[in-house]
């Protein structure tokens, strides 16, 4: 019974969380270039589906402030595209504003298309990953979905199968998850990355969970 009421607990506040920024980023109208400044090592935030850059504006505003100068690929609008042409809005995105030893730092679909423009020609481009809650493996309820864009998550859709197949950028990555993830119940490791599983529960929150930043330390050291 506790084991279903900490459940219960973490879903309710994965979702007040998530409504929350969705509705605050529905009214932010941040000029995004003014994150692009900065001194130490160059991010791109790449959000997850139905999520704009705003969903994760305390992330943004945190690595910010703390030198970096934070890239958004406005061109992603709602993450709604298939993964190829989102990692091509990636690819093209680095390769436009001439960026080198680059983190990615993604959420959820996030990190599939970030993974992909690793394995393209822009790859030599990005440092390192940082995955939150990114599901590499797909998530079985994709296939209960009526959306396409939401059923493209299949674990047995071809493009999840074949980004798994692509394993050379995987030690760049770290992928970082919580215990209880109610919308990816495979988990998010990722073989040959750095996996960081968090005792927590949620698929949104985890967003502004400190393990984050002290994992992009690191790989901005």
């Amino acid at each position: 019974m506790n084991h279903l009421l900490r459940r219960a607990g973490w879903w309710i506040r994965d979702y007040a969380y998530a409504i929350a920024w969705q509705a605050r980023a529905a009214v932010d109208h941040t000029d995004p270039e003014s994150f692009a400044v900065g001194t130490r090592v160059p991010i791109i935030v790449l959000p997850g589906v139905y999520e704009t850059w705003q969903f994760m504006r305390p992330l943004v505003t945190a690595m910010h402030q703390q030198g970096h100068p934070v890239h958004i690929v406005t061109a992603l609008h709602r993450n709604r595209r298939p993964i190829v042409e989102l990692a091509q809005d990636v690819t093209g995105f680095l390769e436009d504003a001439d960026l080198r030893d680059v983190i990615i730092v993604a959420h959820s679909k996030g990190g599939l298309a970030g993974k992909l423009a690793m394995t393209g020609p822009a790859g030599e481009r990005v440092r390192s990953m940082l995955a939150i809650a990114t599901p590499f493996g797909g998530s079985r309820y994709a296939r209960l979905m009526p959306w396409r864009t939401l059923r493209a998550f299949s674990p047995f859709d071809p493009g999840i199968v074949e980004l798994a197949r692509q394993q050379e950028a995987n030690t760049r990555i770290v992928s970082i998850y919580p215990r209880f993830d109610p919308h990816i119940p495979e988990g998010s490791e990722l073989p040959g990355a750095k996996n960081v599983a968090l005792d927590v529960g949620g698929h949104f929150w985890v967003l502004e969970h400190p393990r984050v930043l002290a994992e992009l330390a690191v790989l901005a050291e």
